[in-house]
Parts: C-alpha cells; structure tokens; sequence
C-alpha cells in the first residue's frame, strides 16, 4: 500500500526524480528487456545466470520506478525561495557546527539530501543562522548550530 504523506519538493527537485523516470521508464527499461531477450536465448532458464540476472535487474527498475511515480504522485511543490524568510526551508543548503565543532553542509531534501522528515531536517526546519538546534536521532541527541544558509 502507497505511503499517502505529502512530500514537500522544490520545483528543480520534482523536475530531477521526472527525469529519472523519463530514463528508467524509456531507455533503461528497452535495455532491460534486451538483456531478457538475449539471455533468454541461450537456452535452459533453470541455470542460466544471465536469465536470472536480467530478470532481477528489471524487478529493481520496476521497483524504482514505481517508488519515484509514488513520490511524484504525493509531491507537493514548494515555490518558497530558501534562502528568501532567512530560515531553512526545503531546498535549503544548511552549513551546521556540531558540539566537537566538525561542521557539515547538508541540503534539506527528500530529493537526494537530508530528508525533512529526518532528525536533523525536522530540527533544522524553521531555524535561521546562528540558532542551536537540537537534534534527537536514534543514537543519541546532539546539538547543532547553524552557520549559513543558502
């Protein structure tokens, strides 16, 4: 069953997972089924690798594709500029300085980053430069203080 929450995206993040999709359900689906094809062709499936090997590779292509479809399909797009309120938003570049004093930069996106509904992107939500955030993961809270947003 399909996750029915919404999925707060920036428009160039949408139009990335529609692109990957454009490529996994044209090209990368024709190549797959070449492969079944070929393989298919040198005879007894019961232990032919290539066979099973194609075969898996398209359970994972249909996989993907039916998740990136699940995620556009809940997407809603968020036309705020991040860096416009002066708070982390979605699409957001976050630079952060953890208690040690390492600093790391992270984008808040469920598009290839820090998804918003992780610990560290729920707690950086909202904050602007200079605030401390704190951030309760599974191995332990930490806190965080962010120094530049972009």
């Amino acid at each position: 069953m399909p996750n029915e929450k919404q999925e707060p995206m920036t428009p160039a993040q949408k139009r990335q997972l529609e692109s990957e999709l454009a490529q996994l359900e044209g090209p990368r689906r024709t190549e797959v089924v070449q492969a079944i094809a070929t393989a298919r062709a040198f005879g007894d499936l019961s232990e032919n690798f290539e066979y099973h090997a194609a075969k898996n590779e398209q359970g994972l292509l249909e996989h993907r594709i039916r998740t990136i479809r699940d995620r556009l399909d809940r997407s809603v797009v968020v036309e705020q500029e991040p860096s416009a309120s002066g708070e982390v938003g979605i699409g957001s570049t976050v630079e952060v300085e953890d208690e040690r004093g390492d600093r790391m930069t992270v984008e808040i996106s469920s598009v290839g980053g820090v998804s918003p509904d992780s610990p560290l992107g729920r707690s950086l939500l909202g904050a602007k430069p200079g605030d401390e955030v704190k951030v309760d993961a599974p191995r332990g809270s930490w806190r965080a203080r962010v120094i530049a947003i972009s």
